[in-house]
């Protein structure tokens, strides 16, 4: 069963058209950035849930920057399997965790790069809230999916231009891809209160959140377009070398 269907049918979830797009195949190398509120947890969830339940025996990791945003995706990943008539339970390894019966594992882990060493063979790699994650654990995770071709799928809002998630955005290559969902996209967010939010909160601050822009850090004396110009291989290196 196709992963919309199964999440129609089964997961009692009916995504947009934009969640359903995310959902309904597969994508190996994906960046979402996406508004507050689109609801990129939830079809994350639904994916996972899917990847476990066709597909005995995988493991799919979550990274979230906190303890509580990793719970809160197993809560909803738990909420589905519970859908499925299964009763949800710990790998007994992992505090936040589920273990279906054919095998299959999810394993909801916060952004500490210390801790987090040891899993293999992982075959659904979920990243939220990249832009607030760290890069030494980005680092740290990506040759998790080395033996078993795994797909890495990382879902943010932006936070300025700086970061692994703003880095692969930007100049990533074409090994990528991006898929970008603005505020006036969600047919679930009114108009009125999107008015409301960037009367309320700034301009700036809308754009980031709800519009989805990488912007200049606030208060920077250099932006980034200047940096990058300061850079040059045209100057040639200064040999100091004795004589």
């Amino acid at each position: 069963m196709d992963a919309v269907t199964f999440a129609r049918e089964r997961l009692d979830f009916f995504p947009d058209l934009l969640q359903a797009d995310l959902l309904g195949r597969r994508v190996r190398r994906g960046l979402v950035n996406c508004t507050r509120q689109w609801g990129k947890s939830t079809v994350t969830a639904a994916k996972a849930v899917h990847q476990a339940y066709f597909y005995p025996g995988s493991l799919t990791l979550m990274i979230a920057p906190t303890a509580r945003q990793s719970a809160e995706f197993l809560r909803k990943a738990a909420g589905f399997v519970g859908r499925l008539g299964i009763r949800a339970r710990g790998d007994g390894d992992n505090e936040n965790s589920l273990l279906l019966p054919n095998g299959s594992r999810l394993v909801a882990l916060p952004g500490n790069e210390a801790t987090i060493r040891g899993f293999s063979k992982v075959s659904l790699l979920l990243i939220d809230e990249a832009s607030r994650v760290s890069d030494e654990m980005y680092r740290a995770v990506r040759p998790m999916l080395a033996v078993g071709d795994g797909d890495l799928l990382m879902m943010s809002t932006p936070n300025g231009r700086r970061g692994f998630f703003w880095e692969e955005w930007s100049d990533g290559g074409e090994g990528w891809e991006r898929i970008s969902v603005r505020a006036t996209e969600c047919e679930r967010i009114p108009s009125a209160f999107l008015t409301e939010e960037r009367r309320a909160m700034g301009d700036r601050w809308f754009r980031q959140e709800y519009m989805c822009e990488f912007l200049e850090m606030e208060g920077a004396l250099f932006t980034e377009e200047m940096i990058q110009r300061a850079f040059t291989d045209e100057v040639k290196p200064l040999d100091i070398r004795r004589r």
